[in-house]
């Protein structure tokens, strides 16, 4: 993005991609394609990244409890290759479209907040949902293809007593797992968080044109209502789309516990292009105190994920119930140890590393730092949905191949659908009634 050229009027910047740019994203895009290509040969040839079926099994029923072991014990459903392409699909939009909303609820809570210090990051803020609506697109059609390798509740005849795979468990849930509502409820989530993205985003570029206090007062009643929802449907969503793969098991600080990752990756997202954007000649009024304001974010937020995480860790290890345990049994030595090195993995590059760099002053005002620090974030955070999602759906025939593959058709994709908004209206939302404040922010 440093090729990036560069126009403006006034206060307004506008952002105009170059043709090396773009090759860069179609570049990314042509890489994830082809490492695809070559992780669905090795698996279908049974020599990928990931570990046999049978070789997983022991492991699986010595340290993952009945449920996992009896899961692991032989091959369900669709062949591994695709098996593994559609639980990809699955994780990369949950991660992408988590990201995206957090994009509007970044802008909602600086309205309700009055916060000033932000406006001129604002429109990176806007432009984020932009994969809301082909995260919808991609959602139902990855369910339809593959519902019953990523959710167990969906298989014939689980809820039906006179079945031989009936589940009296999964049965007392089938009010809320059930096809029709789980669908319904999809749509509306999405729907919610689309529309209040569209308004907001509508209502500040008529502020753009019109000027005036009127639009930064209507947009604070939108803003206020969004949260109101997005606390909602944004816990609910947790728990349709990544807690009911786990369908045995389940958490009440689960909501918690995604929003917390979505909402750290957002912050590394927005950190991340403030800095590049910056670098190529743009967001001029940007500076080291804005900076500092989002290291702050990205520092203290590390902790919170890292305290939800181990609210929910201690609480389950202490109480070591089966049915609860089970969930961090598959994930600490289960599957011959397949995610043993990630689930740590996890806490260090999530939470120590962000938490070592940033700690001192100077490293939150410094870009190399904040650069590092938010593309170790994001990929910490992919890899927290990777963990949440492969060991129940996976069992012990995970791999990375296929996964880093069509993690970078989604990124290549992403950053195409992301940059194309936000060239579409100024950088600089040049009407705003806080914009001079955040010309002058300093900390």
């Amino acid at each position: 993005m440093a090729t990036l050229t560069h126009q403006e009027s006034a206060t307004a910047e506008y952002l105009e991609l170059s043709p090396r740019t773009r090759k860069t994203f179609i570049s990314i895009i042509v890489a994830g394609v082809i490492v695809l290509a070559i992780g669905l040969i090795l698996a279908a040839m049974h020599i990928g990244g990931g570990h046999e079926a049978a070789g997983a099994a022991h492991g699986a029923a010595h340290a993952a409890g009945p449920e996992a072991g009896a899961g692991a014990a032989h091959h369900e459903g669709s062949p591994v290759w695709l098996k593994r392409l559609l639980v990809s699909l699955w994780h990369n939009n949950v991660f992408f479209v988590g990201v995206s909303a957090i994009g509007t609820f970044f802008v909602a809570l600086q309205y309700v907040a009055y916060a000033g210090w932000s406006v001129v990051i604002k429109r990176i803020n806007e432009a984020m949902s932009v994969w809301l609506l082909p995260g919808l697109v991609i959602f139902l059609v990855v369910f339809f293809a593959g519902r019953h390798d990523l959710f167990h509740w969906t298989h014939d005849g689980i809820m039906d007593p006179k079945s031989e795979n009936y589940d009296a468990i999964i049965a007392g849930k089938s009010g809320f797992l059930n096809t029709p509502f789980y669908l319904i409820r999809m749509v509306v989530y999405l729907g919610i968080w689309w529309f209040f993205s569209e308004r907001l985003r509508k209502i500040s570029l008529a502020e753009d044109l019109n000027g005036g206090t009127e639009y930064f007062h209507k947009s604070i009643n939108v803003a206020a209502l969004f949260l109101v929802l997005y606390a909602v449907t944004s816990s609910m969503s947790a728990w349709d789309w990544v807690m009911s793969v786990d369908v045995h098991w389940f958490s009440t600080m689960f909501g918690w516990y995604v929003f917390a990752s979505w909402w750290v990756s957002g912050i590394a997202l927005t950190t991340l292009t403030a800095i590049y954007l910056k670098q190529a000649g743009y967001l001029k009024f940007v500076n080291a105190n804005h900076l500092h304001d989002l290291g702050k974010f990205m520092f203290g937020f590390s902790i919170f994920w890292t305290y939800v995480w181990f609210s929910q860790f201690m609480l389950i290890w202490y109480a070591n119930l089966p049915e609860e345990a089970v969930y961090y049994n598959q994930r600490l030595g289960g599957f011959n140890g397949a995610y043993t090195w990630m689930f740590f993995f996890n806490l260090v590059i999530n939470f120590a590393f962000p938490f070592l760099v940033l700690m001192r002053r100077d490293a939150k005002r410094q870009m190399i730092m904040l650069k590092i620090v938010s593309i170790a974030v994001l990929i910490g955070h992919w890899s927290d949905f990777y963990l949440m999602l492969e060991p129940a759906t996976m069992k012990g025939e995970n791999g990375f191949i296929i996964e880093i593959g069509v993690a970078l058709i989604f990124l290549g994709t992403f950053l195409i659908l992301f940059t194309k908004r936000l060239a579409q209206a100024s950088l600089v939302p040049v009407n705003h009634p806080f914009l001079d404040e955040s010309v002058h922010h300093t900390t």
